[in-house]
Order: structure tokens, then C-alpha cells, then sequence
């Protein structure tokens, strides 16, 4: 089975020793996002929808240099900083994943990289 790397200047880059992505056996298996702007380099610190946002934004761009998309996620895990922001994070994780969306988890972590507010991490089909 080979395996891939996958790097993209559309999303941030890796922050510590990993890739935005690895490919392999017909899935692509992406690292943890936070809500980091590529263009710029800074943090999204707004409301919780902002900041899921980005970091969809960002794995969006990423599966899409793999060659695949959104619509293929097959697994989500999501990190909250504070789980009392599940309901907001929601509303905006829904617009990503309008019908049929992936398997998922949502846990609450006592700290994220960079002290944000969320991390996603996804699996998709090639």
C-alpha cells in the first residue's frame, strides 16, 4: 500500500512534525486543523462559528488538493475548548455538511494548540 504525503499553501502549515494530510488505502487522513488564516498566518479569535469556519475552510482546501472533497468525509472528530460551545459549533459545522453528513465526535479538551477554541480532524474517500 503506498501512502502520500499531502501539503497545500491553501491551508496553514503543519505547526509541528506531521503533514496537513497523509493518503493511503483510498482514504485521505487529515491532521487536526485550528482556526488559522493561510493567507496571513494569524489566529481567528472570534465566536465559535468564526473559527470552525476557518478551520473547515481549511480542511476543505486540503482534501481538495488530495483529491477529494467534503462531500467524501466519511469521519469527523471535533475538540472543543469549552463544550458549552457545541450548539453554535454546530450551526456552522451543519452548512459544511448539509445531507448525509459524516460519523462524528465532539469532546471537550482542556487545551488546543495556540489556546484556540476548536480543532477538527477528518477522514475522507479519495
Amino acid at each position: 500500500m503506498s501512502r502520500s504525503v499531502v501539503a497545500t499553501k491553501k491551508a496553514p502549515a503543519a505547526i509541528g512534525p506531521y503533514s496537513q494530510a497523509i493518503t493511503a488505502g483510498g482514504f485521505v487522513f487529515c491532521s487536526g486543523q485550528i482556526p488559522i488564516d493561510p493567507q496571513s498566518g494569524n489566529l481567528v479569535t472570534g465566536p465559535i462559528t468564526e473559527q470552525t469556519r476557518q478551520v473547515l475552510e481549511n480542511l476543505s482546501a486540503i482534501l481538495e488538493t488530495a483529491g477529494s472533497s467534503m462531500e467524501k468525509v466519511v469521519k469527523v472528530t471535533v475538540y472543543l475548548r469549552d463544550i458549552n460551545d457545541f450548539a453554535e459549533m454546530n450551526a456552522e459545522y451543519a452548512k459544511w455538511f448539509p445531507s448525509d453528513p459524516p460519523a462524528r465526535a465532539a469532546v471537550q479538551v482542556a487545551r488546543l494548540p495556540k489556546d484556540v477554541g476548536i480543532e477538527i480532524e477528518a477522514i475522507a474517500m479519495l
